[in-house]
């Protein structure tokens, strides 16, 4: 778990799926007056935000139950919890979680938009903390990701370890499984493998699958998740997703290391005039 400090305001960060949730329980406190996370949730603005994400993110929202609770929004005698937003509508872009840390969170996208409502100040300043947290992060797994994705400069140093970095096709077994999270179709995708079967075989390892990524590999990543979310948009099944992306993934890990061979060529020629 990780935390970010907001103008004294201390708000935990956990990750679900491999992505980032904010704790909207503590940026709530930083609010100026009595309110609590039903009055921004019964907001008619916030439920329209809330369903357009879905929408991009999450092919199994319920979009009856969706318009039922955009229907009665802004009615002075309607309200709702996460809890029941969650139930009705199989939402994925807030979290109310239970235990030591429990409380509501909320992916980043939307607890930024949170944290507009409780002032424009608190919106930049929690963008900007969570913008050197992930830098924080980068830096601890020695990454630099900005210089690396900039350069692509990764040495593919044997015929083996090239072939390994390609990833495989998937059998109609693996298409026709489906996945819980969008995280683990692009695993598949890219990796062959889902989170939880890396950790069962690398259970020695701390992180995740992501965490063990090349460079080569996490620019392929960027490139699947940007057309997923066009995919997903077009409501393209996740079988037929999930083929188009294994072909896309196979494809450019093949140019990538293919150009990465070309770099160490012309540095070997360089080293040696």
């Amino acid at each position: 778990m990780n935390k970010l400090t907001i103008n004294e305001t201390i708000v935990n960060v956990l990750k679900f799926d491999e992505k980032d949730y904010i704790s909207l329980t503590d940026m709530i406190k930083a609010k100026d007056g009595d309110f609590f996370i039903s009055d921004w949730l019964r907001n008619r603005n916030t439920v329209e935000f809330l369903g357009v994400w879905e929408h991009i993110h999450n092919p199994n929202f319920n979009y009856g139950e969706f318009a039922i609770i955009k229907s009665q929004a802004g009615l002075n005698n309607y309200k709702i919890s996460v809890k029941e937003w969650v139930e009705k509508t199989n939402a994925i872009g807030l979290r109310a979680t239970a235990g030591r840390y429990g409380g509501t969170y909320a992916y980043k996208d939307i607890a930024f938009e949170f944290g507009m409502w409780i002032s424009p100040q608190f919106k930049i300043y929690l963008i900007k903390e969570f913008e050197r947290l992930k830098e924080q992060e980068y830096k601890q797994l020695d990454w630099d990701i900005k210089r690396n994705l900039a350069k692509i400069n990764y040495r593919v140093h044997t015929d083996a370890i090239k072939e390994n970095l390609i990833p495989p096709t998937l059998t109609a077994n693996k298409i026709g499984i489906v996945y819980a999270s969008e995280a683990d179709v692009l695993n598949m995708a890219l990796f062959g493998m889902t989170a939880r079967e890396w950790r069962e075989k690398n259970a020695d390892l701390k992180g995740n699958i992501r965490d063990y990524a090349n460079v080569s590999q996490l620019v392929c990543l960027s490139n699947l998740e940007s057309l997923n979310a066009v995919l997903i948009n077009d409501e393209v099944p996740q079988s037929e997703r999930l083929i188009k992306l294994n072909a896309v993934a196979i494809n450019q890990m093949r140019i990538l290391t293919e150009n990465d061979a070309i770099l160490k060529i012309k540095d070997n020629g360089s080293d040696e005039s």
